[in-house]
């Protein structure tokens, strides 16, 4: 577990509050209820926005955010702030949780006897260590790209931004947020080729 270091004036303020995440996450992982729940006051709008956009229904999403705060008590000590930022691994959390959320839905609205017609859709063994590798492999080339690429493209793809909110939030046009993401990908394909 690595230590929080202050380096005070050399950090921006992003990167201040992600080492005070990191920090907090580690904490969580040594079951300090408080900082679980400044890990909450700091990330619940934005995995409930995760939730939300998923599930399209808020007393859902309310449910769902829950059930994610119980995982992250749950799983902090697994989070390993070289392989992902403390954001991004919460919003995957999220995301997930609410995937397997609407798939339930989705389950308990079918008919008894449609439920042989469902497909197992669980990886098998390999397919999960062949995740894994992937998900490593993927966090190297990402720390490979450029910091703009790369932030742009973790906030479009693993917090469920838009480019068009990307854009005015980078204060860019469009095209300008849309050629950066596209060249940021193309260099990841070419990384995750190799």
């Amino acid at each position: 577990m690595k230590a929080f270091v202050n380096r005070g004036a050399d950090m921006t303020e992003a990167q201040r509050s992600r080492a005070e995440l990191v920090e907090l996450l580690h904490r969580v992982a040594s079951r300090d209820s408080a900082a679980l729940r400044a890990v909450y006051d700091r990330t619940s709008a934005k995995l409930y926005g995760i939730c939300l956009r998923i599930l399209g229904n808020e007393t859902e999403a309310q449910d769902v955010l829950q059930e994610i705060y119980v995982a992250i008590w749950n799983k902090a000590a697994k989070f390993d702030e070289d392989k992902a930022s403390p954001i991004t691994w919460l919003a995957v959390i999220a995301r997930n949780k609410a995937i397997d959320f609407a798939r339930a839905r989705r389950f308990h609205t079918d008919e008894v006897e449609a439920a042989a017609q469902i497909p197992d859709e669980s990886p098998s063994a390999i397919e999960i260590l062949e995740a894994e590798q992937d998900s490593v492999r993927l966090a190297d080339c990402l720390s490979q790209l450029e910091e703009r690429a790369r932030a742009m493209i973790r906030r479009a793809f693993f917090e469920g931004v838009t480019y068009p909110e990307l854009a005015t939030q980078e204060g860019v046009p469009l095209p300008t947020m849309k050629s950066w993401i596209r060249r940021g990908l193309l260099r990841l394909r070419g990384c995750m080729e190799r």
